[in-house]
């Protein structure tokens, strides 16, 4: 259940559902996969106080219309991420935050939607392509999840997606990224997986990359590194590093404070 009122928009044949709070600079909350905009709460809730924020579940997640395609392209996500943007009115160019399959996204909105784009945040993201072996397991778990449902692959991806503190602990999150996961359906989930897996490797464009790129990661993030992550920021001319202690790959979830804190500085320094 969102904490936010939830506007439906009609975008490229999808209603797609979104959380506008807040008034000024625009920051645009892209989740991660299998996931909805409510992974972002914490943020919303600060961020808004200064920024309008708006956070769409993306088509097939949270209040969003059903996913129908066999494999999901990130440039299909950007392009109605700009479309969206358009449709609520949005003319100034928004500040991408995305996390993760949000992160992948956002190359894919760099380059279509550049016009649109004022800044970057990329958060707890790859910039390489899947390896064969990562691809392929990818769409096995794409076949199975079509066959069996999404239990298995929320049981298997909560230990990957927290850091070990937060997992012992019985962090209040947990659950409710489990059920967030189990509510997705398993046309989307697949269809996501297929492409993940046929995403192109996007580290040759980071250094034209002219806007201004905060990148934050967990500490103890163990699907996106904090070693890989630097990597990006420094190929990223304008690119500021922070690391997160304590946080896994839900470094916004996991440590709102901090990640807000950062985010609200490189905003600052936006305007």
């Amino acid at each position: 259940m969102s904490c936010w009122p939830m506007r439906k928009v009609a975008v490229r044949g999808c209603e797609l559902a979104v959380a506008l709070e807040g008034q000024g600079m625009p920051i645009l909350f892209v989740h991660g996969f299998p996931l909805d905009h409510s992974m972002w709460d914490n943020q919303i809730e600060a961020i808004s106080r200064d920024f309008q924020v708006i956070a769409p579940d993306l088509p097939g997640f949270g209040g969003s219309s059903p996913l129908k395609v066999e494999s999901q392209r990130m440039e299909d996500f950007a392009d109605s991420l700009g479309e969206l943007l358009s449709v609520l009115g949005i003319r100034e160019p928004v500040v991408f935050c995305g996390l993760s399959m949000g992160g992948y996204i956002a190359w894919q909105f760099w380059r279509r939607q550049s016009d649109k784009l004022r800044a970057l945040i990329l958060c707890d993201t790859r910039a390489a392509a899947d390896s064969p072996e990562v691809a392929q397991q990818r769409i096995t778990n794409a076949d199975r999840v079509l066959k069996e449902g999404p239990d298995f692959f929320a049981d298997m991806m909560i230990p990957r997606l927290f850091s070990p503190r937060k997992l012992a602990e019985n962090f209040y999150a947990v659950e409710k990224i489990r059920e967030v996961m189990r509510r997705t359906a398993p046309q989307t989930i697949a269809a996501c997986l297929r492409g993940m897996a046929q995403r192109v490797d996007a580290r040759p464009w980071l250094g034209e990359i002219t806007h201004p790129t905060l990148v934050i990661v967990g500490e103890e993030d163990a699907l996106s590194t904090p070693a890989e992550m630097e990597g990006i920021a420094a190929a990223i001319p304008n690119a500021r590093f922070v690391k997160i202690p304590q946080a896994g790959h839900l470094a916004p979830l996991e440590e709102p404070q901090a990640v807000n804190q950062a985010i609200l500085e490189f905003l600052q320094q936006l305007r």
